[in-house]
Order: structure tokens, then C-alpha cells, then sequence
């Protein structure tokens, strides 16, 4: 497929011009992304979202066009804190790993460092992407390092009757549950048998540097796989209970609520309340460019390991995209960038759509899915993503 074919050309040489650029840069793999081609333009999408109602809340919401590396640079990777940055002293920190254990351990940032260190690459989103006006730029990829939890919780000796696992922030503010405030710390679980998965890290970088302050130094859980808020910054006691954390992060709030289809009970509507989890299928468009009067969409696809994308123009076909993988390695938790070349649209407005297919079959809903009709909360928002260009007359 031509298409194809000049897509893998073009990555494959940005690809070995970034790793000449970086030679002996462990990052060299990645270091190329959205690619972009000498004196192209980008377009600006026509439907730009919201402005940011919450900046004290959500940061580093970048327009999708803006987006130029596999890897998102730190300054540059979206932030949501609930209950503000806390100040963390990392001289006196320790981790704290007890509740329902045989052994309980207190670890310095140094002694968790000594320990086997381990990489993934994991495209980490918010699970209330795309489900509000102004948060559509909420996910970005890392190259996250830390030590595996699941040794330390074998160290530890988990009890038999430890089925569900807390982790604790540092970071804590004013509740009000039933008319009795209290002030807490931010705090999700996992089961048991979730926390032993050995893609968990207990991360102390991003990106090859010490992780940032503002993404939960001195350290984070890094869940692959799951929605941002599962992945605890400022991360401070791990704790085994024999019963299932229920806080506002994981009982009131972060809660989907879907009406389930009429056949499950004989007609009677029934709804499930379920707490946020692991990361859906989805993709989107991140910017169209042209040089010379030809025109390229460009996009991502995550929360799953990507078969395929297809693209959707003016309500359309479905075109198939070209993949462009990440040179010489695997990443099943990071996103597949794309693209698709557009020649020369006539001018006007022009609507496009993504959908990605996992290596399941699984294919991205569309908005009226029943899946996504029946849900009546903005979280795990993972329907078709349609934006919206401006095409100019040839030359401008």
C-alpha cells in the first residue's frame, strides 16, 4: 500500500536521524513522533476547546496540534492534584509498607532505588478525558523507571485475608461525607491480585531524570494499563486491608454511572455505579498539516495494544490509517501514532474522525453506541473523537 509505505519511510528516517541526533541516549528509540516534515504547516483545529475552568486543579492542557514527541516532556505532560502540590521533604520520607503484612518496611528513597529497577513506557490518561468541554488534551506518554511493587509486597508477606491494597498521597484537604468534615488524604486501592501485577512500578522517574515535583516526587505508583487515577503521586504508605477502600476517590467520586440495557431485568431500568478503572480504547486526530498543498492527519491511539485506525472524512468511508510503531521496541501500554494522507481536500470546513481496533477485535464506540448512551457521567469518556479544520484555498 503506498500510503503505508511512504508512511514507514518517513518515520523510519526521523527515526534514524533522532537516534544519530542522540547516540548513547537510552531515549533514542523514542525521540521521534507526530512527524513532522521541513516547512510544514500546521492547520488549527476550529473547534478549540474550552478554557481551562480549574487551572488550580488541571494543568498543562496543550492544544492537540502542539503535540510534537512520542514522549512528553515533563513541563509539557498534563497535571491534575485534587488537593493542591504538597510539600514533600524527601530527606525525612519514607515509605511505608504495612497493614495486613507478616513484615512491615520502612524504606528511603535511596534503598528503594537500590533495588531492581524496571522501565515502561505507559501513556497515562485521565479518566475524564474528552467527557468535559475544556479536557481534551489530558493523556501523554512517559518513560517512566522505578522499582516493581510486587517484590516488595512479597517481601512484606501479604496475609491471606489482605485482599484489597491502599496507597496514600502525601497530599490532603477538607472533606465533607455526610455532613461530617474531616480532612484526608488522597488514597485508591487496588485488589490484591491487581497490586501483584509485575508491570507495577513504584516510579521515581520521568522521561530519564528524577521525577518532577509536580508529578508525585519523591515517588509515584505507576499503574500501566489503568486511568491516571489509579496512578498515586506523592506517594507515602502502601497498605493491605481485608476489605475494599471506600473514599470519595474510589466510592462518591470517579464513580461511572451507566444505565445497563432494558433486557437485564425484564425491562426495569437497572444501574451500575462502578468505580473508575482500567484505561478504554480510544484515539483521536492531533493535528493536520500540509506542505506544498498536500495535506497528512496525524494522530494517537492507546488504552489497549492498537491493531489498526481508521479515519473517517466528512461522514465518509472508513480509511484505513498507517501505523507508525515505535522503532525497535514493544509497547504495550503506550500509544500507536498514525497517519493518513489527505492530497488536496477542497477548501472549507472538513470533519474528521478516528477509530482505533485493538489486537482484541474490540473496536472504539461510536457516540451513540449503547455502551456510551446509556452512561450518564463524564468519566471513561471513550467514544469516536470528530474535530473540525479550516482548509484554505491552494497557497494559503
Amino acid at each position: 500500500m503506498k500510503v503505508g509505505d511512504l508512511a514507514r519511510r518517513t518515520v523510519l528516517a526521523q527515526a534514524s536521524l533522532g537516534a544519530a541526533a542522540l547516540a548513547g541516549h537510552r531515549l533514542r528509540a523514542l525521540a521521534w513522533a507526530f512527524p513532522m516534515r521541513p516547512g510544514e504547516e500546521v492547520l488549527a483545529w476550529a473547534d478549540q476547546p474550552a478554557p481551562n475552568p480549574v487551572p488550580q486543579a488541571v494543568g498543562n492542557l496543550p492544544r492537540w496540534e502542539q503535540l510534537d514527541a512520542y514522549l512528553t516532556p515533563a513541563d509539557r505532560f498534563f497535571t491534575v492534584a485534587h488537593y493542591g502540590q504538597p510539600a514533600v521533604d524527601t530527606g525525612a520520607w519514607r515509605l511505608a509498607v504495612g497493614g495486613l503484612v507478616a513484615r512491615p518496611l520502612s524504606l528511603t528513597l535511596d534503598e528503594l532505588r537500590a533495588r531492581p529497577r524496571q522501565e515502561v513506557t505507559f501513556t497515562l490518561e485521565c479518566s475524564g478525558n474528552h467527557g468535559l468541554p475544556f479536557l481534551t488534551a489530558a493523556v501523554g506518554t512517559a518513560r517512566w523507571a522505578g522499582t516493581p511493587l510486587a517484590p516488595l509486597l512479597a517481601e512484606a508477606g501479604v496475609a491471606a485475608g489482605g485482599v484489597e491494597v491502599v496507597f496514600w498521597g502525601a497530599d490532603a484537604g477538607e472533606e465533607d461525607a455526610r455532613e461530617v468534615a474531616t480532612t484526608q488524604h488522597f488514597a485508591r486501592s487496588l485488589s490484591a491480585a491487581d497490586a501483584a501485577d509485575p508491570n507495577l512500578l513504584l516510579a521515581y522517574e520521568m522521561n530519564g531524570a528524577p521525577l518532577p515535583a509536580a508529578h508525585g516526587a519523591p515517588l509515584r505508583l505507576i499503574a500501566p494499563g489503568w486511568y491516571g487515577i489509579a496512578n498515586v503521586k506523592w506517594l507515602t504508605r502502601v497498605e493491605v486491608r481485608d476489605t475494599r477502600l471506600m473514599n470519595r476517590f474510589m466510592a462518591r467520586d470517579y464513580v461511572t454511572l451507566r444505565e445497563e440495557p432494558p433486557e437485564t431485568a425484564g425491562g426495569a431500568p437497572v444501574w451500575a455505579e462502578t468505580s473508575v478503572g482500567r484505561a478504554r480504547l480510544k484515539s483521536a486526530p492531533a493535528r493536520v498539516t500540509r506542505l506544498n498543498g498536500h495535506h497528512r492527519i496525524v494522530g494517537a491511539a492507546w488504552g489497549a495494544p492498537i491493531a489498526g485506525v481508521e479515519v473517517q472524512l466528512d461522514g465518509g468511508p472508513w480509511v484505513p490509517a498507517a501505523l507508525a510503531r515505535t522503532p525497535g521496541e514493544a509497547a504495550p501500554f503506550a500509544w500507536t501514532l498514525w497517519s493518513l494522507e489527505w492530497g488536496a481536500p477542497a477548501p472549507g470546513e472538513h470533519t474528521i474522525t478516528a477509530r482505533a481496533t485493538d489486537t482484541a477485535g474490540r473496536v472504539q464506540p461510536a457516540p451513540d453506541d449503547p455502551w456510551l448512551a446509556g452512561k450518564r457521567t463524564y468519566w471513561e469518556s471513550n467514544g469516536q473523537v470528530t474535530r473540525r479544520v479550516l482548509v484554505g484555498p491552494p497557497g494559503r
